[in-house]
């Protein structure tokens, strides 16, 4: 009976095992995979899907890894490889991608990895560093982690992998990117032009100022565009100009802003006084980029140092300002007069100093966009723009700008306006440093106020302040401690927005000099619209009116408990929005008039003018008269409105897009542009996620439990598994005495 018992209990776990070999099996040769996170992470979106389906040429991902990673980077690998399979199971026979083992050269490696790592650094994509723990001690290794996406004859690259935040999002963009660039190359009637600036007078004067190499670049910059010129389909063409001659020289600064140095004689080289020019200049069409080739710093105590730009970046901004010239990138306005925050040079290497630095904003939107600068005072906005960004406007809007901007978003483009209620004053130099001298705050009012209102949207003439805020971290010789900065909210995650998609993992925001954003409901209900509030300050926030003072040390919250409320600080309105020029007068554009036009023109100009007129009354064109179309009510549209530029501003993005600001910038931007799948897919990977914040009784609860609840309830356990024992027993000698 025993054996027999055995026997089948062997039998059923060789059953078993056979069943768990079978279905592990049937795991490797069918692709099947269910994601139970909240937000999907592990599963591909909509818009990804699109992308691979869309391909109309083979791509193909090569990736570079090491094996045997520490952990999380193991993790990373294993992530890269399982949406890799699934790109290429909506992609077809399109898509393809390879991994390959490349090892470090310490751990002895073989000749097929040393082969790979040649494949690998020739593609550019070298080893990084990363940190270990091995026996309880610290290390560091190198290792590969990254990727080259080749379509056709393009090739982009992710260099460095190190996690798995964004890496949808990145993959995704660039299959996109490859696309548009591929069918625009191959569509270009003409060529794109690089012409290399340089004066021969150069060469000489280059030992003296430290840049040996400088004989060398002309030739270095024409195999930079060579290489590139294989990868863009020939498109390129490459001049060497030699601007030999001052007038040459002047005219060429006018230009392409070149970089000019001028030199007294020096006799012990031989050399005599002169003066040449450097740079590089980019063209295609009406469009061109001046790329400075020689940075002059000038330090103290050392003195004024020259250096060549960094040849090992050269390709990649030579590519990227290719991108820009021929518009791989969807074209976005920005208002670049009206006194709007100004935009820097793509090229800008430095940082800036000033806290109105965009740089940060530029970088971020430039992977998917190109920021196009508008001034309304000399051109329209263009009809094919999907979103207009007013930043920060200070000067007064005439009433004909304010109507190329009702009727842009009459036609579809949406609008993101950034405002400020007040215009800071700096104070004057000799008071700068005075006691309680700060800048002061005057009243906003450029015109653009009046038009938001028709729409159905204000800003108030407050700024908000917040008891949950930036704490300042205090100097031991002030005291310590922390100080409030009243006036830079943090937005909690209770008071966010998370019904629209690409507001769902935005769990928290930071602010600075916010004014709140109020709704005429009645407005909104006779058109339709929709408006949702996107953030608002907490329940513990108030206004600071009238007579603005921003010095942290001057500011104390309201006594009364009725002053506190929530505030709005930004929304999003859609709907079809009605003309605020319904009904009215359209405005016509003011035109300068010269006083003293008659003394100006010529004798020849003014006879044109006398018989252009005469032959108006033969014709009788004077009757003619043309009538502006007027949209009276618009295409469906949205206006993004936040009440502080600073959203905008370096010091609260930053340049990876890692941080819960830059993701809801970056999805604004997105949803404005029509892109909700790619702004939802930023979305879901946003990691930040805050503890929710609990009351002091809930706090002194879970402190009591966790201190004496806990020992009182495995006390209580342990009595009853007493109670228990003692039972059994007695019911078991009652049933032996029976």
């Amino acid at each position: 009976m025993k054996g027999k018992f055995q026997t089948d209990a062997y039998l059923k776990f060789l059953i078993y095992g056979v069943v768990i070999v079978l279905i592990n099996l049937v795991g490797i040769t069918l692709f099947f995979r269910v994601d139970l996170t909240q937000n999907k992470i592990y599963s591909l979106s909509d818009a990804s899907k699109k992308a691979v389906a869309r391909l109309s040429e083979p791509l193909t991902i090569n990736v570079f890894f090491t094996e045997n990673l520490p952990a999380p980077h193991n993790n990373t690998k294993r992530y890269l490889r399982d949406i890799l399979e699934e790109y290429s199971l909506y992609g077809g026979n399109f898509f393809n991608f390879r991994f390959y083992d490349v090892s470090p050269e310490k751990e002895g490696i073989s000749d097929k990895a040393e082969e790979n790592r040649k494949i690998a650094e020739d593609y550019g994509i070298y080893p990084v560093e990363i940190r270990m723990v091995e026996k309880d001690e610290l290390k560091y290794k190198k290792a590969y982690m990254g990727m080259v996406i080749i379509q056709g004859d393009l090739i982009e690259k992710i260099p460095a992998i190190t996690s798995t935040d964004g890496l949808e999002y990145k993959l995704t963009s660039t299959i996109e990117k490859l696309n548009r660039k591929i069918s625009i190359l191959a569509s270009l009637d003409k060529k794109i032009d690089i012409n290399l600036f340089m004066s021969s007078s150069l060469r000489f004067v280059a030992p003296v100022i430290g840049i040996d190499e400088l004989p060398q670049l002309p030739e270095t910059i024409k195999n930079v565009v060579d290489k590139l010129n294989a990868k863009n389909y020939g498109q390129l063409n490459f001049k060497n100009i030699d601007p030999a001659t001052d007038k040459d020289i002047d005219t060429l600064i006018k230009e392409h802003n070149l970089r000019v140095l001028q030199w007294p004689d020096i006799p012990n080289r031989n050399i005599k006084a002169g003066r040449g020019a450097i740079g590089l200049n980019m063209a295609f069409g009406d469009k061109k980029i001046d790329i400075q080739l020689l940075n002059v710093l000038r330090i103290p105590i050392i003195g004024t140092q020259y250096q060549l730009i960094n040849m090992d970046n050269l390709e990649d901004i030579v590519n990227s300002s290719i991108e820009t010239l021929i518009g791989i990138n969807e074209d976005v306005g920005y208002l670049a007069d009206h006194g709007t925050l100004a935009l820097g040079s793509p090229m800008m290497s430095a940082p800036s100093q000033n806290n109105d630095n965009l740089k940060n904003f530029q970088t971020l939107m430039s992977q998917n966009y190109t920021l196009k600068q508008i001034n309304l005072a000399d051109e329209k906005i263009p009809e094919s723009l999907n979103c207009l960004i007013i930043a920060q406007p200070t000067e007064n809007f005439t009433d004909y700008e304010l109507y190329q901007i009702d009727q842009a978003l009459m036609r579809g483009t949406n609008l993101a306006i950034f405002t400020d209620a007040f215009k800071e004053i700096p104070q004057p130099p000799q008071q700068r440093f005075s006691f309680n001298m700060g800048p002061s705050y005057q009243p906003l009012h450029t015109g653009l106020d009046k038009l938001l209102a028709h729409y159905g949207v204000s800003v108030k003439p407050s700024f908000i302040m917040d008891k949950n805020c930036y704490k300042q971290s205090m100097p031991s010789r002030s005291g310590g401690g922390e100080r409030p900065i009243y006036f830079a909210p943090l937005v909690k995650n209770e008071f966010i927005d998370h019904n629209l998609d690409f507001m769902k993992n935005i769990k928290g925001l930071v602010t600075i000099n916010n004014s709140p954003i109020s709704v005429d409901k009645e407005i909104l209900k006779k058109n339709a619209l929709t408006a949702v509030s996107l953030f608002s300050s907490s329940d513990k926030s108030w206004e600071m009116k009238g007579k603005i003072n921003l010095n942290p040390m001057f500011i104390q919250p309201p006594n009364e408990d009725d002053k506190f409320a929530s505030y709005s600080l930004a929304y999003l309105l859609e709907g079809k929005f009605s003309s605020y020029f319904k009904g009215k007068k359209i405005p016509e554009k003011e035109v300068a008039k010269s006083e003293n036009i008659d003394e100006e023109k010529s004798d020849e100009s003014k006879k044109d003018i006398e018989n252009k007129t005469k032959n108006e009354k033969d014709s009788d064109l004077s009757k003619i008269k043309t009538q502006k179309a007027l949209i009276e009510t618009g295409k469906p549209g949205k206006i993004f409105i936040a009440g502080s530029s600073a959203l905008l501003k370096d010091n609260l993005l930053d340049p990876d897009g890692a941080s819960p600001n830059a993701a809801f910038v970056l999805n604004i931007m997105d949803t404005l542009n029509n892109r909700d799948d790619i702004a939802a897919m930023r979305s879901k990977t946003q990691q930040f996620n805050p503890l929710e914040d609990t009351e002091a009784l809930t706090k002194t609860f879970i402190k009591f439990f966790n201190i004496a609840g806990l020992p009182v309830l495995v006390v209580l356990f342990g009595l009853f598994v007493l109670w228990r024992r003692r039972s059994r027993r007695k019911r078991i000698r009652m049933m032996f005495q029976k």
